[in-house]
């Protein structure tokens, strides 16, 4: 992504008032807000403003002609300082020497409301004289082109072309101590809070962390809320404090969001502002928050999907939660508008579960779901709810317990669940051909007109989903039943670990039956020289061959029959907007390039199989450990729970080949758009709603929204941290220091145990699956993961994961591949380097150097 920056300018006036500086493309972010805040009438030191169409004039032709060359930043640096200034221009900058000044860099691609480029370009303080103003200046020119600032644009998608840079003059403030201020928490991200940091003299000292500043934090009512003297003593009284919070208030109003500011305190005791930039790392509000305090969940990382969701794939999601929501008996006038709970923050939907913790049957249930689906966030949400603004409130019991009834009856969910603890084989097969059903109804819709089409997707993903979910889940959940009955019957009985492994290698696992026939595929081409060699090889070079009909048989066959069963697939396949394997197979070409690679005493096949035949042994033992009638009805509900729980990811894949139907019927909308010209290309059509479709239908030009939707979507996707729950203030509770939390052993990380067992290996950290090759032996390390990261499972050593539960997608299939895992470790991916060794123990929850 390429971030849209001011235009260059060649023409126009090369030094100007700092008051009047308010045009990025003439003198740069952090001058444009300088000015912007004298203008209003805040306490700035004046100053003038040298442009950029004086960078221009000096730099444009000697940095062109070295990017053309390819010159690394070492040499652009050195040019540029190098370059001559023309006379008048170098009169004009030395005229600006009145006193000690401070020079500061302001470049064009800087204090972004995304990307703040802190601390990038360089500062000189305390310069004095008019040759030392010139070389300072040209020092700052010179300072666009560090290894560091040209590192930090291409991490953010700027174009080194477009940026240019422009220098700030100003008076030195002698300051008798200065800091930074931030008007919103950024490490909890309260946006009620300001956070000070304070040191006595210049505030290089704090910006460049040389000191240990004194250190607080105020409530939004300006009291003190936290000090740390840090390691230069207190140097801010409590009104100084409070005074420098109102003050920070005030310019976060003006400029319309949270700031980074930098203050000074002259020897006069007044107060300077010398910087204002926004704060570009706290994660985005939700929309339209119900009155009071609010706590959100976020759904794409209950997904394992931590990247944001396109247009079309968030307007799914509010049709599939409306049609939920009227079943219970909610009001939903448009579906397209979603479930009343549902929000969006950051491209990624939240839900609002104020309303269920704060109803008493609610607030017992959902942390237990969480403690087996994500157990951090279970941690956390009880964390949350020990705050008093979210005490249980006196409701009718009976309203909730009647619309759960309603449900439950619609659907035959208890008949159903009963069935299934009955009759297990009868029970799964109905489950399993009622999406077998499903599919072949998706795949034999007739073509429509695109108007027609749009209808079709919203009736489908409102229509269908219900109906199959019902169909399925009360046999899954059969399975969990009786697995829970078991161990109810077993309660200290079963070792640590134990009775998790009942659980590896189990059946019926739709997930589990992809990877291995991804697996036999691999055999397949093993015995093929010529399919070796493509698959292994460049991995453009056997997608261009697929794509040309030019691959050996034994490749293009074999992936087209896996493709048929599969091709609806993806990672992060609960976005609509996302390719399916069926159009792009460049990350299962990299998985099966792997899977030749692995070692011939330990293939995914017989590590499955040895890992079934465990989980029967254990089911034995622990039933004959208790023995009588009660270890016989152990016995009997662990058979039940292998033969049931396995289809716990069937809803799933039901769910996805409904987004894959709608997803043909919106490519299809696409292309008539883009023959029409109303979009440039069809796949653009993923960052539309369906009543953008309509208005291109009808001939409302999109190119414009959906470059804008666009550039959101790809701003999103480099966001590092996205909070598993956040609440309506900005807070994430995460984030919060926990004073009962038990001390960490040095270099040692706490997760939850999800698949039994110690392993040590090399760690492949992981952030994004598509690029990943993972070789045998590696333990994986990796945010999240849904469905479509569970081929790379087969020839890992052992797992870690930031997110997750005992029963998310990725603990599952790690039992059942009998890898060690520990999922919900909290900065894994951060403090985990590829090619550390790590130990991995299952059975503790534990992660530990090597």
């Amino acid at each position: 992504m390429t971030h849209t920056l001011p235009g260059p300018l060649t023409a126009g006036p090369r030094i100007l008032d700092l008051a009047a500086a308010d045009d990025p493309a003439l003198v740069g972010g952090k001058a444009a807000s300088l000015g912007r805040l004298l203008r209003a009438g805040f306490p700035v030191p004046p100053g003038s403003c040298v442009t950029t169409v004086a960078y221009r004039a000096v730099a444009d032709r000697v940095v062109g002609r070295l990017l053309d060359e390819g010159a690394a930043p070492a040499a652009l640096r050195e040019a540029v300082h190098a370059a001559p200034v023309p006379g008048e221009l170098a009169a004009a900058i030395r005229a600006l020497a009145d006193g000690r000044v401070a020079v500061r860099s302001s470049a064009t691609a800087e204090d972004l409301p995304d990307a703040s480029f802190a601390g990038q370009q360089d500062t000189y303080l305390d310069v004095e004289g008019p040759d030392a103003v010139l070389d300072a200046v040209r020092r700052c020119w010179a300072s666009l082109w560090t290894d560091r600032a040209v590192a930090y644009r291409a991490a953010n998608g700027i174009d080194d072309r477009t940026v240019a840079l422009a220098v700030v003059v100003q008076r030195m403030v002698p300051a008798a101590a200065a800091g930074v201020l931030f008007t919103a928490n950024p490490v909890t991200g309260r946006r009620g809070e300001t956070v000070i940091d304070a040191a006595p003299g210049l505030g290089e000292a704090v910006v460049s962390g040389t000191v240990d500043p004194e250190h607080l934090v105020l409530d939004a009512g300006g009291r003190v809320v936290e000090r740390r003297a840090g390691g230069v003593g207190p140097c801010l009284s409590d009104d100084r404090a409070r005074e420098l919070a109102a003050l920070g208030r005030r310019v976060a109003e003006q400029h319309g969001g949270p700031q980074d500011l930098e203050w000074a305190v002259d020897g006069t005791d007044r107060v300077w502002l010398v910087q204002a930039r926004p704060v570009t790392t706290l994660y985005p509000l939700p929309e339209s928050p119900a009155p009071g305090l609010r706590i959100y969940l976020n759904v794409n990382v209950a997904q394992g999907v931590l990247g944001p969701l396109t247009t079309a794939g968030q307007g799914a999601f509010r049709v599939m939660t409306g049609a939920l929501a009227r079943l219970w008996g909610i009001p939903v006038p448009d579906l397209r508008a979603g479930a009343p709970v549902l929000a969006v923050a950051g491209e990624r939907l939240l839900v609002d579960v104020t309303g269920a913790l704060r109803h008493p049957v609610g607030r017992r249930v959902v942390p237990r779901l969480f403690d087996v689906m994500e157990t951090r966030s279970a941690v956390v949400l009880r964390r949350v709810l020990a705050d008093p603004a979210f005490t249980v409130l006196p409701r009718r019991r009976l309203r909730f317990a009647r619309a759960l009834a309603r449900v439950l009856a619609r659907f035959r969910v208890p008949p159903r669940l009963g069935i299934a603890l009955l009759a297990p084989g009868p029970a799964r097969r109905g489950a399993e051909a009622a999406v077998a059903d499903l599919r072949d109804r998706l795949g034999a819709r007739a073509p429509l007109p695109a108007a027609a089409r749009l209808d079709r997707i919203e009736a489908t993903l409102a229509g269908e989903l219900p109906t199959v979910i019902a169909r399925v889940f009360p046999v899954a959940g059969a399975g969990f039943v009786a697995f829970g009955l078991a161990a109810v019957l077993l309660r200290g009985r079963a070792r640590p670990g134990e009775l998790s492994t009942v659980l590896r290698g189990l059946p019926h696992n739709v997930t589990t039956e992809m990877d291995l026939d991804l697996w036999r595929l691999a055999g397949r081409i093993a015995t093929d020289p010529a399919s070796t060699a493509l698959v292994t090889g460049p991995v453009g070079a056997a997608r261009r061959a697929l794509a040309a009909d030019g691959a050996p048989a034994a490749l293009a066959d074999g992936l087209r029959d896996f493709l048929a069963r599969y091709g609806h697939r993806a990672v992060a396949e609960i976005d609509l907007g996302v390719p399916r394997w069926r159009e792009d197979p460049t990350y299962l070409l990299g998985v099966l390039a792997g899977y030749l690679r692995a070692d011939p005493d330990r293939t995914p096949d017989r590590v499955f199989a040895a890992a079934a035949a465990e989980a029967e042994r254990t089911a034995d033992a622990l039933a004959s450990r208790v023995g009588g009638l009660r270890g016989r009805a152990v016995r009997l509900l662990l058979r039940r729970a292998r033969a049931l729980a396995g289809l716990r990811e069937l809803p799933k894949f039901a769910l996805v080949a409904l987004l894959d139907a709608a997803r043909s019927d919106l490519l299809a909308v696409g292309g008539a758009l883009a023959a029409a010209g109303r979009i440039a290309a069809a796949r653009d059509v993923v960052h539309l709603t369906t009543d953008d479709c309509r208005a291109g239908l009808a001939g409302a030009d999109l190119r414009a929204l959906v470059a804008t939707r666009r550039a959101g979507y790809d701003r999103e996707r480099r966001r590092r941290h996205v909070p598993r729950i956040l609440l309506s203030d900005g807070t994430e509770p995460e984030a919060v220091p926990d004073p009962e939390a038990p001390p960490l052993v040095p270099g040692e990380l706490r997760g939850t145990p999800a698949s039994a067992g110690v392993v040590e290996g090399p760690a492949r950290v992981v952030a994004d699956p598509a690029d990943a090759r993972l070789e045998p032996g590696e333990i994986l390390v990796c945010p999240s993961t849904d469905p479509g990261w569970t081929p790379l499972f087969l020839t890992a050593a052992g797992l870690v994961m930031e997110m997750g539960g005992a029963n998310s997608h990725g603990a599952v299939v790690a039992r059942e591949y009998g890898i060690p895992a520990v999922v919900g470790v909290p900065g894994a991916v951060a403090r985990i380097a590829t090619g550390e060794r790590v130990v991995v123990d299952g059975t503790a929850g534990r992660v530990r150097p090597g």
